[in-house]
């Protein structure tokens, strides 16, 4: 009697074993298949948001069609931004997943302040791009300079650019060689040079200098040389009157001159 007792709890305790192997196996798979399916949810928008100018729909699509196609919870989020930053216009991206189906892309674009050499924008900030075309800044200041020294460039720039208005002139290019020697070109053409030492300096004198003269004979100037520690030499174009510099700088003496003739 008592194995007869012990055999069917023996097969009571198999069977509920079974039954419990069976139940949490059916669950384990409930739950792979329930991860599956959810890894499986297709991303079927990407919002992107911004005012952008010069960045382009067909950019944006170009880098994000690749990273997009595949499930929701498999979306890189770290390459979708790396992507879109990489573009030379972008200057912040944001991205993140909106359940359950969507991607939301937040740029800012970048804003030019000047050129950069003849291929390149640069920055308020001194950040340097180059995007496939800079023909709508074409007509912004141009600027060079030696390597890594853009923001210092930049900042002499827009002093200069200020000192130029005050005299109603336009800076269209301001270059820094590799030995910090500075030249200057005007919209108008007119070069001026001003060397390594004390450019401010001089370039104040030469432009307080020039209202002594008639608009039309300083349009009539090619090239100013301010690398002289006490005056400049100024090359003009062709078929400029000569000017007379002597009653210029004594024009007391020319009063009187007059006055001598006029008695006369």
């Amino acid at each position: 009697m008592d194995n007869k007792v012990s055999a069917n709890n023996l097969l009571l305790a198999l069977l509920l074993l079974a039954g419990l192997v069976w139940w949490f196996g059916h669950k384990s798979m409930e739950t792979r298949l329930s991860t599956v399916k959810m890894a499986s949810l297709p991303v079927k928008y990407v919002r992107v948001e911004g005012v952008f100018q010069y960045l382009s729909k067909e950019e944006l699509q170009a880098v994000l069609l690749p990273l997009v196609t595949t499930g929701f919870f498999d979306a890189d989020m770290q390459a979708i931004q790396q992507a879109v930053a990489n573009l030379p216009w972008v200057g912040a991206v944001a991205v993140k997943r909106v359940w359950p189906d969507a991607i939301e892309i937040k740029v800012r674009e970048k804003k030019a302040f000047a050129r950069w050499g003849r291929h390149s924008l640069i920055t308020e900030q001194g950040i340097i791009f180059t995007p496939d075309t800079i023909d709508p800044q074409r007509d912004m200041v141009v600027l060079t300079g030696p390597a890594q020294q853009q923001l210092k460039v930049l900042e002499i720039m827009k002093g200069i650019k200020t000192a130029l208005a005050d005299q109603a002139m336009t800076l269209a290019e301001f270059s820094v060689n590799e030995r910090w020697a500075w030249k200057i070109k005007l919209t108008t053409g007119l070069e001026i040079l001003l060397g390594r030492d004390e450019q401010l300096k001089k370039l104040q004198r030469f432009l307080k200098s020039l209202s002594v003269l008639r608009q039309e004979q300083v349009d009539a100037m090619v090239i100013a040389d301010l690398r002289y520690p006490n005056g400049f030499a100024v090359s003009w174009k062709s078929g400029t009157a000569q000017i007379d510099w002597e009653s210029i700088a004594n024009p007391d003496n020319k009063t009187d001159e007059h006055t001598k003739k006029a008695t006369e």
